[in-house]
């Protein structure tokens, strides 16, 4: 196994010089060849107008769907590139024409704005929302899941990395329990597309969202959705404008055909192209390799903070990924997190507003999350461990 080649990696990664960055969950440092494409179109279009930039970057813009298709196995057409990923699993989520009495099964540990999406929805319709229970490992249960199924389930909605955590939900099982019960599938994979491998034919959803800025390491305000190509007819965005359908008589309009139809006309279009930029860099290093190493950093992370006094690590589930949550008895997770800043150290705070039913049921408000991607070295998760060693003795 060729060993990873972090220096290279740290060498594109400009801000790698700066700060000792774990908030890759909240947003990744860019590496310069997704900065060099992203600022060349802002240029061009400074240089010779927005509409001529677009013109002249075609073929660019275009690869974008291919990038993204190889990127989780799908074909370009079933690809929408949106302003990010809640947009991308709004466009989704509010298609589904939902009626009294349909059920949405979703996680526990299920994203704030996909569950007031869910109440709010079910406000309007009658619909009712219910979580899954977790299995013993705190992941989605299969067996609850199969249990809670009948003929009123009309979506199973669930997100594969929680925000906060550690853990990867079982999103291929769900997948199959969908398939088997003909149920609509959505997943939110936010936190996983560009940590680890993600292949929508393996999983079995209808829908995936994500973003840009977080693992795949893109420009802010970026993300893409796929629709799989047989449900696209079935399903007619909330929102539509002369990109996504045209105007074909006085009284009529006509949906595009692809999944074009869940974009706007107006969009970012050197976002746009720097994240096309940002997964073909990933697909260059390779997304094995990378979640090989990201699952290695996160290992090592956790092994180096369960022995500091007063710190629990409150990662859950079978398989852990990337991202690292644990409290420090006596000491508030945002006074961690203004420290650290002090240090040039990033994290974030992981709240129970965020996951409310998670973190209630393990009686949590806050916790700190620290996030690694593949750039992060063995020295910086020492250097990080000594510092919460420092705060933990305070």
């Amino acid at each position: 196994m060729p060993l990873f080649d972090v220096e290279r990696a740290r060498q594109e990664t400009p801000g790698s010089q700066h700060v000792l960055h774990l908030n890759n969950a909240g947003s990744s440092l860019m590496p310069q060849p997704v900065l060099e494409a992203t600022v060349a179109h802002l240029q061009l279009e400074a240089q010779i107008g927005g509409y001529e930039a677009v013109e002249r970057q075609q073929e660019v813009l275009e690869h974008a769907y291919d990038a993204a298709a190889a990127l989780i196995n799908c074909t370009r057409d079933e690809i929408a590139f949106v302003e990010n990923a809640t947009r991308a699993w709004d466009a989704a989520f509010y298609s589904i024409p939902f009626k009294a009495g349909d059920r949405i099964l979703t996680s526990m540990a299920e994203y704030a704005s996909n569950y007031i999406a869910y109440l709010q929805v079910a406000r309007k319709t009658g619909a009712v929302v219910e979580a899954i229970p977790d299995d013993q490992y705190g992941q989605v249960s299969i067996e609850a899941l199969r249990n809670m199924l009948d003929e009123r389930v009309k979506l199973i909605s669930i997100t594969h990395v929680p925000t906060s955590g550690g853990l990867v939900n079982p999103v291929a099982e769900i997948g199959k329990v969908a398939r088997e019960a003909g149920i609509l599938y959505l997943v939110d994979a936010c936190q996983s597309v560009g940590q680890m491998p993600i292949d929508v034919q393996k999983i079995g959803c209808d829908m995936l969202s994500t973003t840009g800025r977080k693992y795949l390491r893109g420009p802010r305000g970026t993300g893409f959705l796929y629709v799989r190509r047989e449900l696209i007819e079935q399903l007619e965005p909330v929102f539509l404008d002369l990109h996504a359908a045209t105007w074909v008589s006085k009284d009529r309009y006509e949906m595009r055909s692809d999944a074009r139809r869940f974009e706007n006309w107006e969009t970012n279009y050197a976002g746009k192209i720097g994240l096309a930029r940002a997964i073909d860099y990933a697909l260059d290093w390779g997304i094995d390799n990378i979640w090989r190493r990201v699952k290695e950093l996160g290992y090592n992370l956790r092994t180096q903070l369960s022995p500091i006094p007063g710190v629990i690590v409150r990662d859950r589930g079978i398989t852990q990924c990337g991202i690292v949550t644990f409290t420090v008895e006596g000491v508030e997770p945002e006074e961690i997190k203004r420290r650290l800043a002090q240090q040039q150290i990033n994290v974030s705070v992981a709240v129970q507003s965020s996951t409310r039913l998670d973190l209630e049921a393990r009686g949590l408000t806050t916790m700190v999350r620290a996030s690694v991607h593949y750039y992060n070295t063995q020295e910086e998760l020492t250097r990080f461990s000594a510092a919460i060693a420092q705060l933990a003795d305070f």
